[in-house]
């Protein structure tokens, strides 16, 4: 490594920035998109009735078919979820917890704690602890997550939990949010995608 480069470093370090931080896919500028990007950017404004921007999407745009089936799940989690609002939004700060992606969890802690999740289960989710106080729901729901994530399959009896609670419509639903949201983790942790301007990340990297 040359001086330069390790003197960026040490900035990077000094800031409270990873070293590798860097916007690997930026929005494309509209003069450099496809025909089809363009497409896909105008049937985006269309059906979300705003302008792509940012991440995911912008990173999505790199493959412009992706981008609608991609947004209408999305808009199906925030309107026409099997799963209330509040349990919605644990299943997601749970898969963003798990993948360290700070942009979803800064997107969705607003929206979580709105739903009616406590303070103290948000924090517990971004500890990586088991939040030490949770309604018959949320435990049902965190358990069948964190199983899901960590041992790629869920226990007979969680699972028997949670068809009980939520149906089968609901641990179909939960299942989807979490494959949904590691979608969009990744997408964004491999483009390196960069928090909002004035964001701080809440979430480090596994082990502290």
């Amino acid at each position: 490594m040359d001086a330069r480069c390790k003197l960026f470093a040490a900035l990077l370090l000094a800031s409270g920035a990873p070293a590798w931080a860097q916007d690997r896919m930026p929005p494309i500028p509209v003069d450099k998109m496809t025909q089809a990007q363009k497409k896909a950017v105008a049937d985006y404004k269309d059906l979300r009735k705003q302008d792509l921007t940012g991440p995911p999407w912008a990173v999505i745009l790199r493959v412009p078919d992706l981008v609608m089936p991609s947004l209408e799940m999305r808009l199906h989690n925030l309107n026409n979820s099997a799963l209330s609002r509040k349990l919605t939004e644990l299943a997601i700060l749970i898969a963003a917890r798990h993948w360290t992606n700070n942009y979803e969890w800064n997107a969705h802690t607003p929206l979580a704690t709105t739903a009616g999740l406590s303070p103290e289960i948000i924090a517990a989710v971004a500890d990586g602890r088991r939040p030490a106080k949770m309604a018959e729901d949320e435990e049902i729901v965190y358990d069948f997550c964190m199983e899901l994530l960590h041992n790629q399959s869920v226990s007979d009896p969680t699972y028997a939990r949670a068809v009980e609670k939520l149906g089968e419509a609901g641990v179909v639903e939960a299942t989807s949010l979490e494959g949904y949201y590691t979608y969009l983790s990744m997408i964004m942790n491999m483009a390196r995608s960069p928090m909002p301007a004035g964001a701080k990340p809440a979430l480090t990297r596994f082990p502290k």
